[in-house]
């Protein structure tokens, strides 16, 4: 759930940056919200062994960086947000968790009042 949060935090921020709207402060926020989601969506897919969406996320994560900003156009810039605002769109839907279902424990207290 935090990480379905994140990506919604990331899709704002880039649509704002996209859009043209943020300051010199809100570049490096902006920086620092898709850095840290898009390491969160890394360990989301290597989570579910579709390593090619963590690779695609590492890009993202190193292009975002906000300690060793990568130095880019304003143009190529304004491509790569409406690259990666598809990219965790896309990425609610194909990332999805599947619930886990646990197994009654015998050893559970309440399991030995009931036959196996």
């Amino acid at each position: 759930m935090p990480t379905k949060i994140m990506k919604c935090v990331s899709i704002l921020a880039l649509c704002l940056t996209a859009l043209r709207l943020p300051t010199a402060n809100f570049q490096v926020l902006l920086e620092f919200v898709v850095c840290v989601t898009a390491l969160l969506v890394v360990t989301q897919a290597v989570g579910l062994r579709k390593y090619l969406w963590a690779a695609g996320f590492s890009v993202i994560a190193v292009l975002f960086n906000p300690i060793l900003p990568v130095a880019l156009s304003r143009t190529t810039w304004l491509w790569l947000d409406w690259v990666c605002f598809m990219t965790f769109l896309v990425s609610l839907a194909a990332l999805k968790t599947r619930p886990t279902f646990s197994e009654p424990s015998i050893t559970h207290p309440a399991a030995g009042r009931t036959s196996l």
